[in-house]
């Protein structure tokens, strides 16, 4: 069902269908540009999906024919080339984490989140991209650092993620030379999971989406927490998480079916909980 009646001038739009709740970044003439009210509306939206037990996962996409380009350039620097034009540094810096936080949502909420990428992912747009769990694109998408052709260092978390997807070289390497990659490259070097024929594209993205929302809830919970911690911790540290978590699993109902399924040779219908 639609959280509320689309309108036309909606930054962005939501619905949540059968367990799978879908944000639309909704400024098409602009290939999906960044502004501060469509980044807080989307982290409102997200904080409420994030607890909101009838959410099993959460697609973000574009509308039109791109994902999200980044931030709005035609905006930037309007007082002298000044982007900071207006308030102190400190000022822009408070707002500009408080922005990120979309980003560290998607990364950190206890759902898995899927970045449908139906066109170009460019600057803060990649960063929103990459911080999604999963990202399932169209065989036109393009991807792109982007901000060293405006002389900006990344934001959203371009660099860590990067780094962390691709390594520091080939990170640096896209930061450095502004470099677009298309689909199949994406893929090559793994910054994107699945590239799907345009034609195919919302099916298969419909298709995963219900595969997670109707899973094992708080196994992908787990999962999702196990391996961003992987990131930053040693192999002892998830030896012991681990420890934790997969009997925590075991006490789900989620488990209960599983194994009654593979007994009875047929698909789990997994409560969620």
């Amino acid at each position: 069902m639609k959280d509320k009646p689309a309108q036309p001038d909606d930054l962005i739009l939501t619905e949540v269908n059968e367990r799978v709740a879908t944000l639309t970044l909704n400024q098409p003439q602009k290939l999906n540009a960044l502004s501060p009210q469509m980044e807080f509306q989307a982290i409102e939206v997200l904080k409420k999906w994030s607890v909101d037990p009838n959410v099993g996962a959460v697609v973000v996409t574009g509308a039109g024919r791109g994902f999200c380009v980044g931030g709005d350039i035609s905006k930037m620097g309007k007082e002298n080339g000044d982007l900071l034009a207006g308030s102190t540094l400190e000022q822009h810096v408070d707002g500009l984490r408080q922005e990120q936080e979309l980003s560290w949502l998607l990364y950190n909420m206890p759902k898995v989140t899927i970045a449908a990428v139906n066109g170009p992912a460019m600057g803060a747009g990649l960063g929103i991209c990459l911080a999604c769990d999963l990202r399932i694109c169209s065989d036109k998408s393009k991807f792109g650092a982007a901000y060293a052709s405006v002389g900006l260092g990344g934001d959203f978390g371009t660099s860590w993620l990067l780094a962390q997807y691709v390594g520091g070289p080939k990170a640096k390497e896209l930061f450095f030379l502004s470099s677009i990659i298309d689909a199949a490259e994406a893929h090559r070097i793994g910054l994107v999971n699945q590239v799907v024929r345009q034609e195919d594209f919302q099916a298969r993205v419909t298709e995963v989406a219900a595969h997670i929302a109707h899973g094992a809830q708080t196994s992908f919970r787990y999962m999702k927490a196990n391996i961003n911690l992987s990131a930053t911790a040693d192999f002892r540290t998830m030896l012991d998480r681990e420890a934790e978590t997969h009997l925590r699993c075991g006490m789900t109902e989620d488990f209960k079916e599983g194994v009654q399924a593979f007994l009875e040779k047929r698909p789990p219908k997994f409560p969620g909980r």
